[in-house]
């Protein structure tokens, strides 16, 4: 029991000084220039959005006239504005002019990270669930553990998309140029571009995180509403838009976002805790097999986690073609090859290489962490910064990754339950692991499921990189062996089916008009 109280009490002193921990997600992206893009991808109107019918479901009514005096006025806001500008409003307008995409993605790590926190068992032993319809109680709603921080990535990037999809459309047919071009008085902080300036893609981008993030982190929203104000208001002061623009796209993000929430309540993500009857049910049917059944090592025994995480709807593919991902059983739990694994399990953590715990504590990705899906995600945000991507493109293909991420989540919850399988030090308590122990069964592993689906769909984004990726989704998965907590079978499984999965979103790209 001091164990975990003590693991508590640090974990509490983490969220505590949560402002200053979540800068190293953010901090070493500050001082990036403007946003700059290699295409501005005029023609991404044309993409294929997600869950959109077409970019035009939501209308988006024409302009007023540059010439009109509503125009001039807003005009001499922006003036206004850039005639008393502050030394800390300048600073706000360089830190979006970097990319509403990746900000926005930045800020939802942070969120993730914070809120990456298992709950503190009750007085009688049992643990409580968080409660979005109350999310300042304790347990903050959300846990945002390894499943639901791939959700809310996929889904938020999926919105982010097709909001900008339909903003790109609209650009192009109103072909609206910026105030910059219209007026050489104002002084232009962000990179000048050929893009139409109407509706705003950054407030689009805005609109969206203001709508997803009521369903994700309800209890951030304030939160959230300050930096969409801060975001948009920098629009206005860099000279990049005018109001009447940013109100068209804050509209418009807004209406797509309740598209996505929409489906999100309907993906069954909400009975996915389970309970103490399917518990016991994934244990029973694993002994019927012959097998030994997965056991929370904590103490009080903690249900595992997001049980019926697997039922979850997919995006890339159907209920059926989920099911069909799923691997085959790992090795019998009584078997000789088990043993073997074990024994190699036992040799890694019982002679630990300096290299080798490097590596552990490199991808662990625990507790107040962004989680593997954000891992990776940070790992393409390095990358996508040095490609200069439009605004949209960066959304597509953030969302090729973590719709892949959350389908790969899917997939994994659903193998382990189905086979239940036991860590190894549950199986040989000479077995002492280097990092913390998931409370949940051990096949397939996670890290390299979700890492090999991101290597599969960053090695097709950015194809010089290829290597790179699958080098890194490698190291990821040895470092769950080397740390104790998997066999090589789950990692070596875990790497086939993450890339299975990784492939659907290659296709995916394949087909949707962006290549």
């Amino acid at each position: 029991m001091k164990k975990i109280i003590n693991l508590t009490s640090a974990v509490i002193g983490c969220v505590l000084i949560f402002s200053s921990c979540s800068k190293d997600i953010a901090g070493r992206t500050d001082d990036l220039s403007s946003l700059t893009p290699a295409n501005i991808d005029l023609d991404a109107g044309a993409w294929k959005p997600i869950l959109l019918t077409s970019p035009t479901e939501f209308p988006v009514a024409a302009p007023i006239a540059t010439t009109s005096p509503d125009y001039i006025a807003q005009v001499n806001e922006i003036k206004s504005w850039q005639s008393n500008i502050t030394p800390d409003q300048k600073q706000i307008v360089k830190y979006w002019s970097a990319g509403a995409v990746l900000r926005w993605n930045e800020i939802l790590r942070q969120l993730v990270a914070k809120h990456n926190l298992p709950p503190y068992q009750n007085a009688d032993g049992t643990y409580p669930l968080p409660n979005a319809n109350n999310p300042l109680a304790y347990p903050q709603f959300p846990f945002s553990n390894p499943p639901y921080a791939a959700r809310a990535y996929a889904y938020i990037s999926a919105a982010q998309y097709d909001a900008l999809v339909a903003a790109w459309y609209y650009k192009k047919q109103y072909n609206r140029p910026a105030p910059y071009t219209i007026d050489q008085g104002i002084n232009v902080m962000f990179s000048k571009t050929a893009l139409p300036s109407y509706p705003s893609e950054d407030a689009v981008v805005a609109g969206v995180m203001v709508e997803m993030m009521k369903l994700m982190f309800p209890g951030d929203q304030d939160f959230i509403q300050q930096k969409a104000e801060e975001h948009t208001k920098a629009r206005i002061i860099g000279g990049g838009n005018v109001r009447s623009e940013i109100e068209a796209g804050e509209a418009l993000g807004r209406a797509v976002a309740q598209k996505f929430v929409a489906r999100a309540r309907g993906d069954r993500a909400g009975a996915a805790a389970g309970n103490a009857t399917i518990w016991a049910k994934f244990e029973s049917d694993c002994v019927a097999k012959g097998e030994t059944p997965w056991k929370s090592l904590e103490t009080p025994s903690r249900p595992p986690m997001l049980m019926m995480f697997g039922k979850v709807k997919a995006f890339l593919f159907d209920s059926l073609t989920a099911v069909s991902l799923c691997p085959g059983p790992p090795p019998s739990t009584s078997g000789s090859q088990m043993k073997k694994e074990l024994e190699e399990v036992y040799s890694y953590t019982s002679s630990p290489t300096r290299d080798n715990i490097a590596k552990v504590h490199f991808w662990a990705d625990g507790v107040a962490t962004s989680t593997p899906p954000g891992h990776w995600n940070d790992i393409a945000a390095n990358d996508f910064i040095k490609k200069n991507f439009s605004e949209v493109r960066w959304a597509r293909n953030l969302a090729l990754l973590n719709m892949a991420e959350f389908d790969a989540a899917i997939i994994t919850w659903n193998t382990k339950m189905m086979y239940f399988n036991p860590r190894p030090s549950q199986l040989d308590p000479r077995i002492k692991t280097l990092t913390g122990l998931p409370n949940f069964p051990s096949y397939i592993s996670g890290h390299s499921t979700f890492s090999a689906a991101a290597a599969a769909v960053l090695g097709h984004i950015i194809p010089e990189r290829k290597s790179a990726y699958e080098a890194m989704a490698m190291e990821a998965a040895m470092s769950r062996l080397y740390g104790g907590i998997h066999f090589r079978s789950d990692c070596e499984v875990g790497l086939v089916v993450g890339k299975n999965v990784g492939n659907y979103a290659v296709q995916r790209a394949l087909t949707d008009g962006a290549e």
